[in-house]
């Protein structure tokens, strides 16, 4: 993160720097060597709604951060170029495999990327159970309390392994929540509360 290279670029990664994101596997000071640039495309693949090949020969960088594009399950484009130049035949390579959608203009690429999270699958809805919501406290006094006879407060305290404070503002809780019903100085469980 702090050798820029290639150094031509220096000003150009130092204002990225200063201004954006600089992001690495490796700690402070390592070497940019070459096996690094095919780990950082794993980055680039993740960090990438979608992975959009528009030159690669038939092995190149830009396939190796396609696959791992479709590892992550990420979508992946690819621009097809002529037949004759040895520059297409990664993009030809990726669309015939069938790891890839042929894409032609900028309308099909923001097509196949799709706003963030719209290509996920949509969230089941369940209703919501009686104890959704409940802090741990009131979850462990909600499961010392019986079912069908009555506890005291201090039993409830030995039970739960709570203080007996925490037992009564929570049997209060409870309570309001309909989760919890006092009968001649005990406690114990509501039918709505199973």
């Amino acid at each position: 993160m702090d050798r820029f290279y290639p150094s031509g670029n220096e000003e150009l990664l130092r204002a990225v720097a200063n201004q954006g994101a600089v992001l690495a596997e490796v700690p402070p000071g390592s070497a940019p060597t070459r096996y690094r640039f095919l780990q950082r495309n794993r980055l680039i693949a993740a960090l990438a709604a979608v992975t959009v090949v528009v030159e690669a020969r038939w092995r190149s960088g830009a396939l190796n951060t396609a696959h791992h594009a479709e590892t992550l399950g990420r979508a992946v484009g690819a621009v097809p170029g002529s037949v004759h130049s040895a520059n297409s035949a990664g993009c030809h390579r990726l669309l015939r495999e069938g790891g890839a959608v042929c894409v032609t203009d900028a309308g099909e690429i923001a097509e196949l990327a799709a706003p963030s999270g719209e290509s996920l699958p949509e969230a089941r809805t369940s209703p919501a159970a009686i104890h959704d919501g409940l802090t741990l406290e009131d979850l462990i006094l909600l499961d010392a309390l019986p079912l069908r006879t009555t506890s005291s407060v201090e039993k409830l305290t030995a039970v739960a392994g709570l203080s007996a404070d925490s037992v009564r503002a929570g049997l209060g809780r409870l309570g309001l929540l309909g989760l919890a019903e006092s009968h001649g100085g005990g406690w114990k469980r509501s039918g709505k509360a199973g």
